[in-house]
């Protein structure tokens, strides 16, 4: 077979083998590329935001301590993120009575929205903060920690 013959050939072939490739990438109106084809998702239904519940913030006045000193292991694991322990702190797995440190109560660990995680109503001078993956009930004023749920966040 003559050299033309066969340069010919072996471009057909490439040719040939590219067809399928090329058909997949042809121009579409609009520009771009194909949509994929399947069932259209029409998304959630029935979805409602989720509110604060009635009441979320009437925290009780006065604290009776023996309700709430408890170490407790969450019923439910909630993924809501990474978490970022203050700078220069290890982890340390807190009890009641203690007293945190109060980089840990600062503003980026205040757990405001405590009704999403089954935590009960903070009373008055009390707040709900993460470390890691445990929430702690601490006093605000003192630092002293009045309650921890280990594993409330994975």
């Amino acid at each position: 077979m003559p050299l033309a013959s066969r340069i010919s050939f072996l471009a057909a072939l490439a040719l040939a083998a590219s067809a399928p490739a090329l058909a997949q990438h042809e121009e579409h109106p609009g520009g771009g590329r194909p949509e994929a084809h399947g069932e259209p998702h029409a998304g959630p239904t029935h979805y409602q935001r989720v509110t604060e519940p009635a009441h979320w913030n009437e925290r009780p006045a006065t604290v009776d301590r023996t309700h709430y000193q408890h170490n407790y292991q969450a019923a439910r694991v909630y993924h809501i993120g990474v978490y970022h322990r203050p700078h220069g702190w290890v982890a340390h797995r807190w009890v009641y009575g203690q007293i945190l440190p109060r980089v840990y109560w600062a503003p980026p660990y205040i757990i405001a929205d405590y009704w999403l995680f089954a935590l009960d109503v903070p009373p008055v001078g009390f707040e709900w903060v993460r470390d890691d993956t445990d929430a702690i009930l601490v006093n605000v004023s003192t630092g002293e920690i009045l309650q921890v749920e280990y594993g409330v966040f994975g």
